[in-house]
């Protein structure tokens, strides 16, 4: 028996992710409309979503402060097996929206024999949802989520940081990642979900930069890439 297979921590987490579905399906129809009224393709949707990004992040996050954008369960379950595996005792979430990513995670912790996870969330309605379900879950111990832009509050994110989550605004991901590098132990783990920057990939491709990375067969077309520190 683990955590995440308890009965409890099961429960938490299938409410959490059809909460999720149901949140999320409008926006994700309005997306898919969207691209076929436009004749683009998904590529080109991205590029455009990076420069409205660019122009105010904080706009287009604040305008999705009630929809989850949530970790699916088969990738929850990678999160928890790869925590598991590395053995962390530090983990570092960008993006911790309602807290479905950060139950895996904490879950994980839990089970490697406790840690501390440092997640960060912009929205001060979705950090209150966050820790409310950590709450529940019985994992709030184990967190601190700190509100705010990610570039303010995770300057000072601890020391040797075994595993990186990656999963908030899409053009911050290599700022994120550069202000967490110093911090990071050789072997971490950084793990990108939605990571389509191309600045993002092209810098964890280039072993120059003391990474190897690869994308992550799993969910498929959401944009997982798999990165180890190597430096």
């Amino acid at each position: 028996m683990n955590s995440l297979s308890s009965g409890c921590l099961a429960q938490v987490l299938d409410k959490l992710h059809q909460g999720a579905e149901a949140a999320d399906l409008g926006y994700m129809a309005e997306v898919m409309a969207e691209i076929d009224a436009s004749g683009t393709t998904l590529e080109q949707m991205i590029a455009g979503k990076l420069a409205e990004e660019r122009a105010d992040y904080r706009k287009i996050y604040r305008d999705r402060a009630d929809n989850f954008l949530a970790v699916s369960p088969a990738y929850g379950r990678f999160l928890y097996t790869i925590a598991r595996a590395c053995k962390a005792t530090r983990i570092v979430e960008f993006g911790t929206s309602m807290g479905v990513s950060t139950i895996y995670l904490a879950a994980a912790l839990r089970d490697n024999g406790g840690g501390r996870l440092i997640g960060t969330e912009l929205e001060p309605a979705k950090v209150a949802c966050a820790r409310a379900n950590l709450d529940t879950a019985g994992l709030a111990d184990l967190v601190e989520i700190r509100e705010g832009d990610a570039l303010e509050t995770l300057r000072d994110a601890g020391d040797s940081v075994d595993l990186l989550l990656i999963d908030g605004a899409f053009t911050l991901y290599l700022p994120v990642l550069k202000l967490v590098e110093p911090r990071l132990k050789p072997g971490a783990v950084v793990l990108g979900e939605n990571a389509f920057d191309p600045e993002y990939l092209d810098y964890v491709r280039n072993p120059a930069n003391g990474y190897l990375s690869q994308p992550l067969p799993v969910d498929e077309g959401r944009g997982n890439e798999f990165t180890v520190r190597t430096a």
